[in-house]
């Protein structure tokens, strides 16, 4: 299992009447921290965009447990479980409050899409490969 932490501050421009955080901002959060995560393996959105893939967002589910507030310094916890399932990859997140309290976790399916067809393709042998070291036995067993 692949797992990278960010972590966001809560802007007030993030928060609703109410003073929390709107809750449409959650996907946003998603999309920054996955864009990181990426990132950190050495792989990037612009490359891939280059390359002739997109990966647009199939699926997205999310559960609000507490609150996030304004100044709130979230942490959110970004983990790829599985390696791509041909052409979709799936992540997951649990984001964290200041205190250590688990506020919201979620996940979003994405599907690799060979932009001169806008057709679904198999991922990328680049990220697969990138991913791999994550999934091996040894790996796999000190996450159990």
């Amino acid at each position: 299992m692949f797992t990278y932490e960010t972590q966001i501050r809560v802007r007030y421009a993030d928060t609703d009447q109410m003073g929390y955080m709107y809750y449409g901002n959650y996907a946003t959060y998603y999309e920054v921290c996955r864009t990181e995560a990426l990132r950190s393996l050495g792989l990037n959105y612009r490359e891939m965009e280059k390359q002739g893939v997109m990966l647009p967002v199939l699926e997205l589910h999310n559960k609000f447990i507490r609150p996030a507030h304004y100044d709130d310094l979230l942490t959110v916890k970004t983990m790829i479980k599985t390696l791509p399932d041909g052409m979709r990859i799936t992540f997951f997140y649990e984001v964290i409050n200041e205190a250590g309290t688990l506020i919201n976790h979620g996940k979003t399916t994405l599907v690799f899409v060979d932009m001169k067809t806008g057709k679904p393709t198999i991922a990328p042998k680049e990220i697969v490969e990138v991913l791999q070291p994550f999934f091996t036995e040894e790996n796999i067993s000190e996450d159990s």
